[in-house]
């Protein structure tokens, strides 16, 4: 049962302070983690150095990549489809088959492959292939925060969208996690989120002995109050996170829950855990935007992303549509419906990120090592 207190706590968050925090936690945790992908921790604080993170992409400031992108493209999808699973697998799928057009620079196999099919003419629910990657997971926050009350469809919506791209029930199941996470944490809010409640939740919808052996490793850990190192070594991941759904997850849980209700020290935590840093930062960043909320994201964090269309503005305006949809708090005559967006500038866009990408790769040729 929920104390009093925390029951008086979760009844007065702001749930549009909570959307908006899912959408921006997500895009400055990417922001901030995408010049040290693929980087040892190592390497990374080297290079960039540690505490306290700040934009180094583009001249001191930050731009999102496909994660942020994805958990916005979710978003879109959910104010066309509402809790219709037809529509939102139909919307989602064109809305992939358009990003995919406009040319990302950054992209995963799997999600690459699910994008072809898609095209040709592959149906959502055969558009998939076979793959664990951590794709789905940074689409799976977006449906834990609208469907936070209805279980039910967190998993529904989770196998439509994980299946569109990824076939592998270790990607189903890690996304999930994230989903449910994010459900706890908007319900609970910083003050009220229970870590071991959530693991039973969790593992009542794991079937791989790998992830629930990875899961009581985060709860051990937890237990124990484990730093965020002394945790990524007794996982093995003392080279950086993987992409690996089964990876990122349990890493994605444990620095979150060690400090829910702090986003700078969480996002910092899993960033600096090196690996695939933008998708990870992105995932933390979600959920402790959501427990949080967006009040509770550094303002120098969010002032410092430079993007377009994707903007801080648009993704404010699109967690306010998300609010008055989801979060029982819709105003009479307050359009919840999708969001516009310029289209034409995002190719444009995209061949800028990739400039700077290239930039940052051919850097890395460079000491220090």
């Amino acid at each position: 049962a929920i104390a009093p207190a925390t029951l008086m706590h979760a009844s007065s968050l702001d749930h549009t302070d909570q959307f908006q925090g899912v959408l921006l936690g997500a895009a400055v945790g990417d922001a901030l983690g995408l010049p040290r992908e693929g980087l040892s921790p190592i390497r990374a604080a080297r290079m960039y150095g540690s505490r306290p993170l700040r934009h180094r992409f583009l001249f001191g400031r930050g731009m999102i990549s496909d994660d942020t992108e994805h958990a916005c493209l979710t978003g879109q999808a959910l104010l066309v489809a509402f809790d219709d699973e037809n529509r939102f697998a139909h919307s989602l799928a064109w809305r992939l088959r358009g990003w995919f057009a406009a040319m990302p620079a950054a992209l995963g196999w799997a999600t690459l492959r699910a994008m072809v099919k898609l095209w040709i003419g592959f149906s959502p629910k055969n558009s998939g292939v076979y793959s664990a990657g951590n794709g789905p997971a940074m689409r799976a926050p977006v449906i834990g925060a609208c469907f936070a009350d209805k279980p039910e469809k967190i998993l529904e919506f989770i196998g439509i969208s994980t299946r569109m791209t990824h076939t592998d029930p270790r990607a189903s199941e890690g996304a999930l996690a994230i989903a449910l996470a994010t459900a706890h944490g908007m319900r609970h809010g910083p003050r009220g989120v229970l870590p071991e409640v959530l693991l039973d939740e969790i593992r009542r919808h794991v079937r791989n002995d790998e992830f629930r052996r990875a899961l009581e490793q985060v709860s051990e850990q937890l237990r124990r109050n484990a730093s965020p190192i002394e945790f990524a070594q007794a996982l093995g991941f003392t080279k950086g996170v993987s992409g690996y759904m089964l990876h990122t997850v349990p890493a994605a849980l444990f620095c979150w829950l060690s400090n829910p209700g702090n986003i700078e020290r969480c996002v910092e935590d899993v960033i600096l855990l090196g690996g695939d840093a933008d998708s990870t930062g992105a995932i933390v960043g979600a959920l402790a935007g959501a427990t949080a909320g967006a009040s509770a994201i550094p303002s120098q964090w969010i002032e410092g992303i430079i993007d377009w269309p994707y903007s801080i503005a648009w993704l404010k305006k699109l967690g306010g549509q998300l609010a008055a949809r989801f979060g029982g708090n819709e105003p009479d005559g307050t359009d919840s419906g999708p969001l516009s967006l310029f289209w034409p500038a995002i190719p444009v866009r995209n061949m800028i990120f990739l400039v700077v990408a290239l930039a940052h790769g051919f850097r890395r040729m460079l000491p220090p090592y």
